[in-house]
């Protein structure tokens, strides 16, 4: 089902029933503007993939009508999927200084910046799309330059608040545009789209200010050297470590890829101050005092690969943790990481280090960049909307989303509780969910962008849990009689000097199967391969309860 041509239609293809990849678009008539194009990472499931990204299929087939993308703010699951999205639509993006800083680093790595227009905007901005026009409002986040969405429409006003939280003394005096809000809220709101990261936190959320004195006190009781873990884009953040570095006579070194490159932006654009002297390399780390060097990292989620991790399993080449060193992780773990980051506190405990983790209440170390309920309830209240979208969050966290409004005045059925490929079209003031469009996971494994699939992802579990084993046969190219072999060969199934009966048994069974297909008159190779497969397969699940990968290779002599 389509909808007709006057027709306001809302959709997502990322975001919605998960954290991470978000994306979504508003379309009428001819026009589409595209909001956000994040990027997800996968989880220990998606074995080899390095990034999920939305699926475009609707896009590249009405990439005519793409008018513009508008990106709300810098962070990883809203500007991660951009690289990918222009290689195969290449379109207008706008954003802030400080984020399209952020989307430069990006395009430059994949040798994009050169043919991609990037507009600047910030909150005085004013765009038309045909028949959408769209204006901007400072909201508060836990990265610099944050702007929420009025798209102004024949059928009405349609707002996206971007990510968000309500924090009256922000550490960076970016007051968030509450009149604005409510200026916006008075005119009228057709539909709200908001995001529902901490819908189910009780309160408000706390303000970047309180951890300002906590991460001083800590620095001043310090002992050796200080690791503070934190998210780069977080730049609030790095910032309080860089006063309290400075209190405390502290020189500071910056370890990850991403650390050094979004301070390197937040400097040069003004976002960030630091002393001059003050950063020093890793490598020289060691040739000071320890009682006068931090070092501020990234892996606060426990990615394997990130600096904290090596630092815990003492791989990092030019810094080490030594007992009585103070590690500070200033952030809380994502939903999925909790596994990842208590296996990496473990280690920093193992080498005796002192060791500041936790929720950000109990620490102090750490404040949401998300609203909680009361945050939430008061952009209801100040939009005061006709329908509502929550999004950005998992199901649970968009049902409470939907008690929330439903609290504050918005009315039962009003609010649209999608899925990531669902429209909401509206006509004539009147809402509806009928239609979907293409939708789901793109995966990038290395080069490649899209051409993993189940079926690869399938073998690749296969192969991690049971191995594979490798059956070399030569046959004669004129009656398929078996010349040489088989010879087995197993990776990662059993420990080949305890299974020599196993694998002798197997080879039997081979040269029994063959055989037997040779005396049926059966020479097809594939029917070969397959009964070979099959009957070594049952065996060596009566004998191991195993299902190793099994790849019968046949040379023709």
């Amino acid at each position: 089902m389509t909808a007709n041509e006057n027709t306001l239609s809302i959709f997502a293809l990322g975001g919605i029933n998960e954290i991470g990849k978000n994306m979504y678009a508003i379309q009428y008539e001819d026009s589409i503007v595209i909001i956000d194009c994040g990027g997800k990472f996968p989880d220990e499931s998606l074995l080899g993939i390095d990034l999920i990204i939305p699926d475009i299929t609707y896009l590249e087939e009405n990439q005519d009508k793409i008018r513009a993308l508008i990106v709300t703010h810098g962070h990883e699951d809203h500007i991660g999927g951009i690289p990918y999205f222009l290689k195969k639509i290449n379109v207008p993006i706008y954003a802030t200084h400080f984020t399209l800083g952020l989307i430069e680093l990006k395009l430059d790595e994949h040798r994009l910046k050169r043919d991609t227009k990037l507009i600047p905007i910030d909150s005085n901005s004013k765009l038309e799309f045909g028949e959408i026009t769209a204006s901007f409002f400072k909201v508060s986040h836990s990265i610099p330059d944050c702007l929420g969405i009025v798209f102004q429409t024949p059928e009405g006003n349609v707002v996206h608040t971007g990510d968000f939280k309500f924090d009256l003394t922000p550490a960076n005096n970016q007051f968030a545009d509450i009149h604005k809000m409510a200026e916006i809220g008075s005119q009228g709101v057709l539909v709200l789209i908001s995001e529902s990261t901490n819908a189910e936190r009780t309160g408000l959320t706390p303000s970047e200010r309180m951890v300002a004195g906590h991460m001083t006190e800590a620095f001043m009781k310090a002992q050796g050297k200080i690791f503070i873990s934190t998210f780069a884009s977080n730049v609030n953040r790095v910032q309080q470590v860089v006063d309290a570095a400075m209190k405390t006579n502290r020189k500071l070194a910056l370890i990850g890829r991403s650390m050094v490159n979004v301070v390197s932006v937040a400097i040069e654009r003004g976002y960030l101050t630091v002393p001059e002297g003050m950063l020093i390399e890793a490598r020289d780390v060691d040739q000071l005092d320890p009682e006068r060097v931090a070092i501020l990292c990234t892996g606060s989620q426990g990615e394997p690969m990130a600096a904290l991790a090596r630092l815990a399993s003492g791989n990092y080449r030019d810094v080490a943790i030594y007992p009585g060193d103070t590690v500070i992780l200033a952030a809380s773990p994502i939903p999925g990481n909790e596994r990842d980051v208590s296996r990496i506190i473990d280690n920093l405990f193992q080498l005796g280090a002192k060791v500041i983790y936790g929720s950000g209440s109990s620490t102090g170390m750490h404040v949401s960049g998300h609203g909680y309920q009361e945050d939430l309830k008061l952009m209801l209240t100040l939009m005061k909307p006709t329908y509502f979208i929550p999004i950005h969050g998992e199901f649970r966290m968009l049902h409470h989303h939907r008690e929330l409004a439903e609290l504050v005045g918005v009315g039962k059925g009003n609010t649209f509780i999608i899925k990531n490929g669902d429209v909401v079209d509206i006509e004539n003031g009147a809402a509806r969910q009928t239609r979907k469009i293409p939708s789901g996971d793109t995966y990038v494994d290395g080069m490649g962008v899209g051409d993993i699939g189940e079926i690869v992802l399938r073998d690749r579990k296969q192969l991690s849990e049971d191995g594979m084993l490798v059956i070399v046969l030569t046959l004669s190219k004129t009656d398929r009689r078996i010349i040489q072999g088989p010879d087995t060969i197993t990776r990662g199934f059993v420990y080949v000097k305890n299974s020599e009966d196993l694998l002798r048994e197997v080879n039997s069974l081979v040269k029994k199967t063959v055989n037997d297909l040779q005396e049926e008159n059966i020479r097809q190779w594939n029917v070969i391969k397959q009964n070979i497969k099959k009957t070594v397969g049952q065996y060596l699940f009566t004998q191991t309860k195993r299902k190793p990968m099994i790849l019968p290779i046949i040379i023709e002599i």
